[in-house]
């Protein structure tokens, strides 16, 4: 897989650091080439107006969990497979993640969705409130 557009880990690092972005999303061009779909400032409702159910896509989300001083930043890397996706390029999403891995390196939690309900934004809040501050995957 092609991951070697420099705008991939840019926009990777706009939602990481300190800047207003909290959502990428990124998808192909062709069947093996990585590109940005899009960044936003929205959160997760606006990130999920992008998906679409015929794609194959990978997301990186940033949330903020807890209340004023034990407020926190957690990343959730999404990799989403639309219900209208073929065989084969379901298939080819277990072989082109370790790929996007590259890119999308720092995360708390991996979620897989194939549809807006996988995605509901409470139980995933739920699911980074129980995971410790020191699980950041890198």
């Amino acid at each position: 897989m092609d991951i070697s557009n420099s705008e991939l880990k840019d926009t990777y690092d706009e939602v990481r650091g300190t800047f207003d972005k909290n959502w990428a999303l990124f998808g192909y061009e062709g069947s093996n080439k990585l590109v940005v779909r899009g960044s936003g400032t929205g959160g997760l409702d606006e990130l999920k107006t992008q998906l679409q159910d015929d794609e194959v896509l990978f997301a990186y989300l940033r949330v903020t969990t807890g209340e004023a001083e034990n407020e926190r930043k957690r990343f959730v890397f999404i990799s989403w497979v639309g219900e209208k996706v073929t065989h084969l390029k379901r298939a080819k999403v277990s072989v082109h993640k370790p790929s996007v891995k590259q890119i999308i390196q720092n995360y708390t939690f991996e979620k897989h969705a194939e549809t807006l309900d996988d995605l509901d934004e409470q139980a995933l809040l739920n699911q980074l409130s129980e995971i410790k501050p020191c699980a950041e995957v890198s």
